[in-house]
Formats: structure tokens, sequence, C-alpha cells
């Protein structure tokens, strides 16, 4: 059997359904293997989207998303793409090309160390020097990809080594049962919680499984504990639940940060120290903190818990909330009064139309537009802070935003991929025009893969999150400003259809005509960042202060 043709048979031994990617000279053997295979090959504009779509299927599937690119400049494309499945906890592999390692025929050409460049940002960097090796080297690769804390892994193969004949077979694939929480663990956070008076539980991007939410939910509704959760752990328990008390998007003076002031336990689940720094153990020096995950904690200046409960998220929920009764020393009524005004703030704010739009009003009306079910992609940018902070996400992955590598130019093919896994549902991407342009080259993929899609793209003209940061901190504006070409003849260009929002109050109607309208809609809403300071800052201490 060739060699490649034994890669592309390790790669159906594993499930792989499909791979995204650019081809090279160097990997024409895999792409006529895979040409004979029944996986999916997905010819993308660009290797670092292609790694982004590849990650965002490890991350809505568990099973590993796959990439391919070529040597040199192609490898050097995924890198991005690698340290964003990496940090964000995403199985992907990502394969690429070489030349012939047993003879040199065009010396160093193109060639980079690219098992030393993917070191450092995957779990495990391989090069085939044997066809016989490929499918202990894939199984392994696979394995630690999904295996939890999930991540990016990479495999090169070389030109010859992929045309020469092998005698292996591909290793048959083998499910692992995650270890459990120690007993005597479960009952000491048990105790921990029973003698706290006004404990929390915090919901981390690692919780976001269907068994753990299901294991949330219940622990939440046996209890009666109020809950948060990251920006990648929302959705995670569905957002409406009457002990919501919301999203931790700003560092502090946020009505939420007032309720983790008052907090002396949390109990935090499946949040690691890469999604965010978690800020609660130094807002109050008398907070304990219960550590919940499949891995024990890394401990740093902000982040040192009492107690790790390590093993298997869900079934560590499912023991610990019976080892729980309601407790009368428990008091929750501040809790229940930051959650009124939030919600009460949150509303006012999103029925207030003004052109530019303003985020708050754009984030209330497409969660008005959203099915419970349609799949929100984000790009990177200061909208994220509002999205993270007032959309109410009602199930597992139905917002997808970065709050590990926070790259730009992931929104769009993440989308992408989420059609893909998802075809019967909504799926819209929510970019700025910085990060829209990063990849914006992928729009002919989304065409030419006959996606059903709905792109808003918001214009400020500027990077601007950096703006107000910049402004924030007392600099005068420098180096954030740029023009943007006209995004509808842009999208008419590759074959979609373009729409420009003139009056904050079309916003509704033209996303639910985009919806109702099958192929790839990208809807340009110049957005007004302008209150920003006041909204975020001023006026929500001033209200945090009075309660």
């Amino acid at each position: 059997m060739k060699a490649s043709d034994l890669f592309v048979h390790a790669l159906e031994q594993e499930g792989v359904e499909s791979i995204f990617g650019v081809p090279g000279e160097e990997t024409l053997n895999l792409m006529e293997s895979l040409r004979h295979s029944n996986i999916r090959f997905i010819l993308t504009r660009h290797e670092q989207a292609a790694g982004f779509m590849a990650a965002t299927y490890g991350r809505l599937t568990g099973r590993v998303g796959v990439c391919l690119s070529t040597l040199g400049p192609g490898v050097t494309n995924l890198v991005t793409a690698g340290a964003y499945a990496q940090l964000g906890a995403m199985p992907m592999l990502m394969i690429s090309g070489q030349k012939p390692i047993k003879k040199s025929k065009q010396g160093r050409f193109q060639i980079v160390d690219a098992i030393a460049m993917m070191r450092p940002l995957t779990k495990s960097t391989r090069q085939v020097v044997h066809g016989n090796s490929i499918s202990v080297i894939v199984r392994e690769s696979v394995r630690l990809a999904q295996e939890e804390r999930p991540g990016a892994v990479h495999i090169e193969l070389p030109e010859d080594i992929a045309e020469e004949e092998c005698t292996a077979r591909p290793y048959p694939v083998q499910t692992t049962r995650r270890p459990h929480a120690d007993e005597l663990a479960i009952e000491q956070a048990a105790q921990m919680l029973m003698q706290a008076k006004r404990p929390l539980l915090l919901i981390g991007a690692g919780a976001n499984r269907y068994r753990t939410s299901q294991a949330l939910r219940q622990f939440v509704d046996h209890t009666g504990i109020y809950f948060f959760n990251t920006q990648m752990g929302k959705g995670v328990v569905d957002e409406r639940h009457p002990r919501f008390l919301g999203t931790a998007a700003l560092s502090n003076k946020d009505y939420l940060h007032c309720a983790i002031e008052q907090a002396d336990l949390i109990l935090n689940v499946g949040h690691d120290v890469i999604e965010k720094p978690p800020f609660f153990m130094y807002a109050n020096g008398s907070t304990q903190v219960i550590h919940v995950n499949f891995f024990s904690s890394n401990v740093d200046e902000v982040y040192f818990p009492q107690l790790d409960v390590v093993g298997d998220i869900a079934d560590s929920i499912e023991r610990l909330y019976r080892h729980i009764t309601p407790s009368a020393q428990w008091e929750l009524s501040f809790f229940e009064k930051v959650k009124l005004e939030l919600e009460q703030h949150i509303e006012e704010k999103a029925v207030q139309p003004r052109f530019p739009v303003g985020p708050e009003f754009l984030v209330g009306e497409i969660r008005r537009i959203m099915p419970d079910d349609g799949i929100l992609a984000l790009d990177n940018g200061l909208y994220k802070i509002w999205f993270a902070r007032n959309y109410k996400a009602y199930g597992l992955n139905t917002l997808l935003l970065d709050n590990a590598l926070a790259s730009m130019g992931a929104g769009l093919p993440s989308a992408m991929a989420a059609r893909m896994v998802f075809p019967e549902r909504k799926v819209m991407a929510i970019c700025g025009d910085g990060g829209f342009m990063m990849n914006a080259q992928e729009l002919e993929t989304a065409v030419r893969l006959k996606l059903d899609l709905v792109i808003v793209v918001l214009c400020d003209n500027a990077y601007g999150m950096i703006k107000w940061k910049q402004t924030e901190l007392g600099f005068p504006a420098f180096g954030m400003d740029y023009t943007n070409p006209d995004f509808c003849k842009f999208a008419e260009a590759h074959g979609a259809t373009g729409h420009r929002v003139k009056r904050a109050e079309e916003l509704f109607n033209v996303l639910g005509d985009c919806f109702n309208t099958p192929g790839i809609h990208l809807v340009e809403v110049p957005i007004d960042y302008a209150e920003d300071e006041k909204d975020l800052v001023e006026e929500i201490k001033s209200k945090t202060e009075a309660l």
C-alpha cells in the first residue's frame, strides 16, 4: 500500500469526514489518495481560514478537525489557527507537506523547520520518516488532540515518504473512559458549599459538553445556587434560567462583578487561566474557590484554589449535588437584586435605536431574530464584549466566540464550519470590518460551497477595540483608522448578495429577509462605539455603586 493511501485510511478509521485546506506540490500524493476516499476535501483560499474551520469543527463535534497545507509559507500560515485551537481547547490535526527527506532535489528552497515551529503551539508535532510509522502516528496524534484538555496536533508528511510502499495497516480506534474524582474530594467540596453563606457557580469552557450541561442544569435546579459564566462558557446552561446572573465580560464594576465581590465561595467548573485570568480571587481576599475540572489547577498570582476536584466534570457534578441540600444559611438575596438590576439595564438599552447603530441595540435585535438553536459566530472586536454581556445564549455552542487566543479573522470561517456541521440550523457571522477583511477571501469559498449564511459586517472604519483603549488610556488618536471597500459590491463580486442598513429600525427586517432567502447574504451595518466609555464604564459604575 502506498504511504499516502495508508495515511488516508488511518484518517478514515478515525472517523474523519472532511479536510479543509490548500494543497501544494508536496501534498499531491495525499490529494490523489483523498480523491479515492470517503473524505471530503474542502478547498479554501487561505490556510489560516482552513485551520479556523477545522478548529471550529472540532469545537462543535468533539472529534478532531483536520486541515492541510503544503510546506514553507503554507505551514507558516497555519500557525495562528494552531494557536487558536490549542488555547481554545479545540481538537484539531494539522497536516503539512515537506520536500523529500531522503534526497534533496531543491536545496533548502521553501524549507522551514515546521516541527520546531509547531512544538510550542501544539500538544504533539511529528514528522513521518517511514510509511510504516503512519498508523501509530495518526492514532496517537488524534488521541492526544481529543483527550482532555483538547488541542492542536501536527503531522508533517514528506513528499518521498508519501509515495513509498509500506506494509502497515491502520490502528483500531479504542475509546477510553475518563477517570473519576476522588470521593473524599467530592465530600470536601460539598462540605465547603454547605458551610458557605454566599456561594456562586462559575461555568467555563471546559464545561461545554452535553453531559456536563445536563448535570449542571440539574445541580442549579436542585440547589438554587446562582451561576455565571465565562465568555466561552455561554449557553452551557440556558441563560433564561432564573438563577443566571450574567457573563464575565468586563474587568470590574459591572453588575456581575458586584455579585462576585460578595461571594464567599465560588464553585469553578471547567474554567482555567488560559480562557481568561480569574479576577475573583483578588476581588475579595476571603473568597474560597473549588476547582472542578478534568485536570488539576494551574496556580498563579490570581488563581490559587483551596480545593481541586479532578476528574470527569459531569460525573463530579452529578455526585456533588447528591451530597447537597439547599442550606438555610445561604444568603442569596443580594444576587437576586443584582440580576434584576442588570436585566433591567440591558432591556432599557436594547430598545434605544440610534444611527449609526449602537452595540446594545444591535445585540438586542440579533437576539430577537435568532432562533433558540441558531448559532452566532463572532470575530474579535469591541462588539464581542457587548455580545458576551448582553446576548443570552440558550444552548451549547450557540454563541461561538474566542476568548483564549482572541484572534481576528476567525468569525467568517467559524460560521462556515458551523453551517457545515449543522446544515439545518440558522448561522450568522458577526464581524468587525477589520476582522472580516482578514479572511474576506473565504466569501468565495462559502459561495462555492452553496452555504446558506448571513454575515454581518460592523463598520466603524477603524480597529475599534484598540482605538477605544487608546482613548481610555489618555493617548491621542493615532494609527487606527482605515477605509473600507463597498461591501455590497464586494459581496456581489463574489456571487453573494449585499445589503446595507441605513436606519437602525431597518435592521430586524433586513436580517429576517436574509434568513428567509437562500444563499450568502452580507449585511453592512454602520456601528457607533462613541458611547461605549459612558455606557460600559461611567454609567455602570455609578449604578453599581448604589447597589
